[in-house]
């Protein structure tokens, strides 16, 4: 069972994919989408410096929010291919290496 987008799940969504106008449904399986940033990354980014451009529009929180979903099993960060490298990135750069590694360790890229 998908977990439930709170508000805040809902303003990140948006953030980062504005051309959905708000739908969280995908159009292909009918159904919410169950994580935040595969989503963004499958469907709406053209490339790994789309999805780049997307992340840099989070604030820190929002991005640290993200991590700490991702960590606790809540956001799929291992289905991002090389758009993870991306997220990483980002989160070095906005949050703190050591933060990028949790991300890293979590998913088992070294």
């Amino acid at each position: 069972m998908p977990r439930e987008f709170t508000r805040k799940d809902i303003e990140i969504f948006n953030k980062l994919a504005p051309e959905a106008g708000g739908r969280l449904t995908s159009r292909e399986a009918g159904h919410q989408f169950p994580f935040i940033l595969r989503p963004v990354s499958h469907k709406f980014a053209e490339s790994p410096e789309d999805f780049r451009e997307r992340l840099e529009r989070l604030s820190p929180d929002e991005l640290d929010y993200l991590v700490g979903l991702a960590l606790e099993g809540k956001e799929d960060v291992q289905s991002l291919g090389e758009d993870f490298e991306e997220l990483a990135a980002i989160v070095a750069e906005k949050l703190s290496p050591e933060r990028a590694k949790q991300l890293k360790d979590f998913v088992g890229v070294f």
